[in-house]
Order: C-alpha cells, then sequence, then structure tokens
C-alpha cells in the first residue's frame, strides 16, 4: 500500500492529473517574523509534471492516507519539514474536479526549520504573500491562490 496513489488519471472534464487518489500539499505560512507574512513556495524541478513552475509541497495521496496525513507526508519528502513544526488552520480547501481533487491544507510555522532542497525541486523559498503573485505559478496553485491568500488573512 506504500505509494499506491503515484499514477495518472484523468478527471470528468478529460484533463490529467498525477494521483490515483487525488493529491494533498500543504500551505504553510510563517507569521512569526517582524514583516509581512511568508508563505512556503517550492520551484518544481523541469521533469516534474509543470515543471519549472511555483506551488506548494504537495502530490500524490495514497490509498489509506486522509488529505491532512498526505500533505503533511509530502511536505515532509520535499522539504524536510517536520509535521511538529506546525499547526493546522481551518478546514482544508479542496479543489473538485469531479472524479478527482486536490487538497490544500493550510498551516502555520511554529518552530524554526531547516528545508532540504530534494529531487523534485529546483528550489524552496519564503515569499511574501504579495509578492506570490509575481512567480510564474503552477497552474492548479494558480488557479486556487485567491481563495487561499484570503483564507490565510482570516485564519489563525
Amino acid at each position: 500500500m506504500l505509494h499506491d496513489g503515484n499514477g495518472w488519471v484523468v478527471d470528468d472534464r478529460g484533463q490529467r492529473h498525477w494521483g490515483r487518489f487525488g493529491a494533498a500539499g500543504l500551505l504553510v505560512v510563517d507569521r512569526r517574523g517582524p514583516g509581512a507574512p511568508v508563505v512556503l513556495l517550492q520551484h518544481r524541478a523541469a521533469w516534474t509534471a509543470d515543471g519549472g513552475t511555483w506551488g506548494i509541497p504537495g502530490g500524490a495521496r495514497d490509498s489509506h492516507e486522509d488529505a491532512v496525513a498526505a500533505a503533511l507526508r509530502e511536505a515532509h519528502e520535499e522539504t524536510g519539514l517536520p509535521a511538529d513544526a506546525v499547526r493546522l488552520l481551518d478546514d482544508p480547501y479542496v479543489d473538485d474536479r469531479g472524479g478527482w481533487s486536490y487538497t490544500t491544507v493550510l498551516a502555520e510555522l511554529v518552530a524554526d526549520v531547516t528545508l532540504v532542497v530534494e529531487q523534485e525541486s529546483e528550489a524552496l523559498g519564503w515569499v511574501a504573500v504579495d509578492e506570490v503573485d509575481h512567480r510564474l505559478l503552477h497552474r492548479g496553485f494558480a488557479g486556487a491562490w485567491p481563495v487561499l491568500r484570503a483564507r490565510l488573512a482570516t485564519s489563525g
């Protein structure tokens, strides 16, 4: 059952997505600094789906996982972020595509962390919320960002 979610599926609109049981990602905000809040973004490696774009750490859900568990696992695998370094915020945001969905789990950083750039990433960065729109964003994340940004502003 380990990583049985890896694989492509087609949603009800005919669009192809990674994750046989859907996918999930972790949107982490850090409000601890003196400046504007920042979010953790991943610059996706060129060989990945939508490579070269910026998004959040995430990936395929396995059959035995809920979205929160998948998002925390993927964030750890892709950045080294430990689950105990974040506090979950609000309910996850589900982008339902009909037959496939991507769930974004919102979290707040509560401890200092050392991030690790691994093979699925070109880079990781803490980006000011107001600067996110200035990056070339992953299509799915770009579509969800306005809603996610508003939810971050009211959560906590």
